[in-house]
């Protein structure tokens, strides 16, 4: 038998408790065929020369939002900016020489020092009259000029927000261009949605960075509607960007709630009666894209204080959910100032429990976004009451973010065998906003991991990209240290192992997607998905992992990214 490739010389990480580490990998037909003496004395087409470096599995991101992400790659960068001057400042210098009717689109703001934060007419003066889009790096609220709120209609007397959003005014009651969480629709119902083209062009964008950070399997958390897709047909998107050779690693898309819409004529027995045409579910597709669970979101987030938490937030005053101290016009599931102070659901919380028990019941796993502890609880709550009423034991539902979860919270995930999945990049990027935004004992609840590990569930590594930088190894290094950017720790006692680490963004993420048997280890009969280091994340100092080089990402045994400093060769002239 001749393989298709051999590493050798490698020290290779397998993750497989059976079989911890070896030196060489054969693959065949894309997957792992054997190690070490079981491919002794076989020939392959291409062999690929560690030289002594690290292999370890693929790294898998169980939440993130890859065309988004693909998209700010070729918008205005804001992600520098440190007061509403330089936004400002930024702003015009992209807007000069775009035609006069252009839209000036800029991503990856963040909150700014002293709470300062653009407004409309500054934002005018910079664009030159055009719209201005500036999206905040959260996802969850936006900044634009006057001409988009024009034609919104915002500007019109007794406009109001839709339920779940948040129009902010400044002191003389006038919007002030800030839009929170629904509301965003105000400006994307005015550009969306985009073409397959274009979405494909910016998977194919965002996947090459991927496997130049060793990421070989992600999951996309929304497509097809809400705020957060780009296109009702976006899943057709996703299998033209396949077809085409944009898609350089593998997909599981998520589908937005949005997009489910009642279904009449099945046999009552089905149970379905919300989803998509025909029935279609989590599960379909293939090894390279797939359809994952139904996205449905309840809350907002810690870092813009919107977020369905108990208690108050720290130093919110009367403002809204972004921590101003303007008036806003609310959606109905702000509930007004008081309730502002500590979020808000993005819906009736019965209406999306009907949601969730609908999907739960036509077949679908189901991804809640649940950040504070409010929203984590109705996410628990709503999972406990589908399975009592509608068994599905196979069923693998999660928690997107768990951000707060009280010590009381913890074990119900253990009992409903749920699983949670934080981003724990958010500390090194957002750690000192959101411990301001909750106090030291709620910090000590905040994107939690041992507590979890201890319980013996199994949790996944993911980015939320481009929310936060979306690398694996400097992520795995934020698990590890749980140091804000300050260097101050944050929930020190929730820290893990190097090797924990690892596995989150390796054998977790496979098992929280549903693809444990196919992904996450070395094994024979696994996914030949790997990634080459310069250096063993296991062995290198804690302050070092996300230091760590990829000198090449296979998948499927393939070298989807291979720079000059590590190259496959035939196996005649190696």
């Amino acid at each position: 038998m001749r393989l298709d490739l051999i590493v050798r010389d490698a020290n290779i990480v397998t993750l497989d408790e059976r079989r911890p580490a070896a030196r060489s990998l054969g693959v065949l037909h894309g997957r792992v065929v054997g190690l070490d003496e079981e491919i002794d004395g076989l020939r392959a087409d291409r062999v690929l020369d560690a030289a002594g470096a690290t292999v370890v599995p693929g790294f898998n991101d169980a939440h993130c939002h890859t065309t988004w992400y693909g998209m700010t790659l070729s918008q205005l960068d804001l992600s520098a900016a440190r007061s509403p001057e330089e936004v400002h400042a930024a702003v015009e210098r992209h807007a000069h020489g775009l035609p006069p009717d252009a839209w000036v689109v800029g991503a990856g703001l963040q909150n700014l020092p002293g709470g300062g934060r653009p407004h409309r007419e500054a934002l005018d003066r910079a664009g030159g009259g055009r719209p201005v889009w500036l999206k905040h790096t959260s996802g969850h609220l936006c900044y634009v000029s006057s001409e988009v709120l024009r034609r919104a209609g915002a500007l019109e007397p007794g406009f109001a927000a839709p339920d779940g959003g948040v129009v902010a005014r400044d002191a003389d009651g006038r919007p002030d261009g800030l839009l929170e969480e629904t509301a965003q629709s105000l400006v994307q119902d005015q550009v969306l949605p985009h073409s397959s083209e274009t979405v494909a062009d910016a998977v194919g964008a965002a996947t090459r960075r991927y496997l130049a950070e060793g990421v070989t399997s992600f999951t996309e958390a929304g497509v097809g509607g809400g705020w957060i897709g780009q296109t009702p047909v976006e899943l057709a998107a996703y299998q033209r960007a396949s077809d085409t050779g944009r898609l350089h690693a593998r997909a599981q898309v998520m589908i937005a709630s949005d997009a489910l819409h009642p279904l009449d004529g099945a046999h009552p027995d089905d149970g379905i009666t919300t989803g998509l045409d025909l029935g279609l579910r989590t599960g379909l597709g293939d090894d390279r894209l797939s359809v994952g669970p139904v996205k449905i979101f309840l809350d907002g987030s810690l870092l813009g204080r919107t977020a369905a938490v108990t208690e108050p937030f720290c130093g919110c005053g009367h403002g809204t959910g972004s921590g101003s101290d303007s008036d806003s016009d609310s959606g109905s599931g702000s509930g007004g100032a008081a309730q502002e102070r500590t979020g808000y659901f993005q819906n009736d919380p019965e209406a999306m429990a009907a949601l969730v028990l609908a999907a739960h019941r036509a077949g679908w796993n189901v991804a809640a976004h649940a950040i504070g502890d409010r929203a984590v609880g109705l996410a628990l709550d709503v999972y406990e009451r589908a399975q009592h009423e509608h068994p599905r034991p196979g069923a693998l539902h999660r928690v997107e973010h768990a951000g707060m979860v009280r010590p009381d919270q913890l074990r119900r995930f253990a009992a409903l065998g749920v699983v949670p999945v934080p981003q724990h990049n958010f500390l090194p990027a957002f750690g000192d906003a959101m411990a301001a935004n909750l106090g030291p004992e709620r910090t000590g609840w905040t994107y939690r991991l041992r507590s979890f590990l201890d319980l013996g569930l199994t949790v996944p590594g993911s980015s939320d990209r481009p929310v936060a930088p979306g690398a694996p190894l400097p992520a795995m290094e934020a698990m590890v240290r749980r140091l804000t950017d300050s260097g101050s720790p944050f929930g020190p006692d929730e820290r893990v192992t190097a090797e924990a680490a690892l596995r989150a963004w390796t054998v977790g993420s496979a098992h929280a997607t549903g693809a444990a048997a196919s992904k996450g280890r070395l094994r024979p009969g696994m996914l030949a998905d790997f990634a080459v280091l310069d250096g063993d994340p296991l062995r290198t100092d804690t302050d070092r992992i996300g230091a760590i080089g990829v000198l090449a990402t296979a998948v499927g045994g393939v070298a989807s990214h291979d720079p000059h400093s590590l190259v496959t060769v035939p196996e005649e002239t190696a």
